[in-house]
């Protein structure tokens, strides 16, 4: 049997994990105070202390490498620790203590709670002890991921909340935080206007109160996470895959989807130049479809000595692909064009007036319409489920690759809360569409207005946005391709029709038959997209 010297000295090593505070039965000063009473009683000189607070299921940690340095260098011979599990729970820094034993480097190892003696017999206990303390480990990550999945598949997010909400960890649950939320909730709707930038909402936030740990604004970084966050609309991702949360959303799924698409069209810049030209950015080439872009023009005319600005359009050619042979346009000519096209979405005023007063009187017959829908729509959510349910069944099969898996999964899960959304809200307010019916007709009235305006030229560009129209041009010839219910109201201004609330009634001719009828969709298409 192999026995210390009578001079040997010790290393005392005490050592707590970050990872399971909690848990743990004797914090380090505990430990120092027994292992040290312990040193005394047994008569231990201990040469130094080594302290550490981290995780010893891995390798890496720095303190405990430097002390099997200094026994490497001879400075002591033996290790006073609490417990074998205090030195090591990974097969790595276990096998470093057994080979400097099996070495003689190191002779003795102490132990308050377990027995060691460096024989064959001990060294076997004590890869026994090591064995179990990394299988403790083990056990204990698995048993909390198992723990994490179940959680998830239950609707809880698991980890920390984020900003708007709190960890209520006497319920274990996600809360609503009653103070910060409506800051939340309103960043979202400041966003969608598009007239806020990151920084904004970050001194925004400030204003309120609302500040990072530091007292500092937030980042635009961290602003922009929050704004792209499922969490707030009632879903969650963890480990990159989508789940349905039970927690209180603060925001529509519109709402969010509204967010997106600002980020989204905002993450494109523009040249500031492009500033001072009001119709770029709005219409596409006829021929290789890149976007048309504008120049100025210089003129000088010597003969009375002035310098006239002209302003050209055409088209960037930028395609690598399609040749463009399109010719540029001026500014005066493509006004009158758009404001042609302009005028012929407008409505009178007393078809506006008439059509306002069915808007009222039609109210009551909507209903039965709207639970029409809200049927289709319900199909169409049991459709989702089913390739919700057809989709896992195929990853589970290894049909489908993990990554596809996950990409698919979260399209159909945000199409799945879209159209929940639509449902609950077409059932709370089956008449909630009469509002931008209105605002609709409120724009065609003010068409022949802006038509008429050819100063404000920014105003024309943010109507023609407004209608959604699809801008090309293509010789000198600028086409609209306008959405369903602006082109019904084109087509009835070239037919000469009467505006309905129902659609629009043709005018009889002659003979009393009928011309074509074209209806516009009763409701507003922003209302259901």
């Amino acid at each position: 049997m192999k026995s210390p010297a009578p001079a040997s000295k010790y290393f005392l090593y005490a050592r707590k994990s970050t990872d399971d505070q909690v848990h743990q039965l004797l914090s380090i000063p505990a430990q120092i105070d027994e292992l040290r009473e312990f040193a005394q009683k047994e008569g231990l000189n201990i040469a130094e202390t080594f302290i550490e607070s981290k995780t010893a299921k891995v390798p890496g940690r720095d303190i405990f490498n430097q002390m099997l340095g200094k026994i490497e260098a001879g400075e002591a011979q033996g290790i006073l620790a609490w417990h074998p599990d205090r030195l090591a729970r990974n097969a790595v820094d276990a096998g470093k203590v057994v080979y400097l034993l099996d070495r003689d480097i190191l002779t003795d190892l102490k132990f308050p709670t377990f027995w060691f003696q460096n024989t064959p017999q001990g060294l076997f206990m004590l890869s026994i002890a090591f064995g179990q303390s990394k299988y403790y480990v083990d056990s204990l990550s698995e048993n909390t991921k198992r723990g994490l999945r179940q959680k998830v598949r239950k609707g809880e997010c698991p980890g920390k909340a984020p900003l708007g909400y709190l960890n209520d960890r006497l319920n274990k649950k996600i809360v609503v935080d009653p103070k910060v939320s409506p800051a939340i909730k309103e960043i979202f709707e400041l966003y969608s206007t598009g007239q806020y930038t990151f920084e904004k909402l970050s001194i925004f936030l400030g204003e309120k109160g609302i500040m990072t740990s530091k007292g500092k604004f937030f980042k635009k970084d961290k602003i922009k996470f929050y704004l792209s966050n499922p969490f707030y609309y009632g879903h969650f991702r963890f480990k990159k895959e989508i789940y349905q949360g039970i927690h209180e959303p603060l925001i529509t799924k519109k709402l969010f989807d509204e967010v997106q698409l600002v980020k989204k069209a905002k993450s494109h810049t523009f040249p500031i130049k492009s500033l001072e030209f009001p119709f770029t950015g709005l219409i596409r080439c006829g021929e290789c479809q890149m976007m048309v872009t504008a120049e100025h023009h210089f003129r000088r005319y010597e003969t009375v000595n002035h310098e006239k600005d002209f302003i050209y359009y055409h088209c960037t050619r930028k395609s690598r692909f399609i040749p463009c042979s399109q010719p540029f346009i001026s500014q005066e000519i493509l006004t009158t064009q758009l404001n042609q096209h302009i005028q012929k979405v407008s409505l009178s005023t007393s078809d506006h007036s008439w059509l306002i007063k069915r808007l009222e009187d039609d109210k009551c017959q909507q209903r039965s319409e709207v639970l029409v829908i809200v049927q289709e729509f319900k199909k169409d959510l049991l459709n989702i489920n089913d390739k919700l349910n057809k989709l896992l069944d195929s990853y589970l099969d290894n049909v489908v690759s993990r990554e596809d898996y996950l990409n698919r999964k979260e399209k159909f899960m945000s199409e799945k809360k879209t159209i929940e959304q639509r449902i609950e809200t077409l059932e709370q307010s089956p008449n909630k569409w009469l509002e931008p019916m209105r605002e609709f007709f409120d724009t065609a009235v003010e068409a022949d207005k802006i038509a008429s305006d050819n100063i404000n030229l920014f105003q024309k560009r943010e109507f023609l946005k407004k209608t959604g129209s699809n801008l090309t041009l293509k010789d000198r010839i600028v086409d609209c391709d306008l959405p369903e219910q602006w082109a019904a109201l084109r087509a009835a201004r070239q037919v000469g029709t009467k505006v309905s609330g129902r659609g629009l009634e043709p005018p009889q001719s002659c003979d009393h038959k009928p011309l074509k009828l074209a209806r516009i969709p009763f409701r507003h298409p922003d209302f259901l997209k």
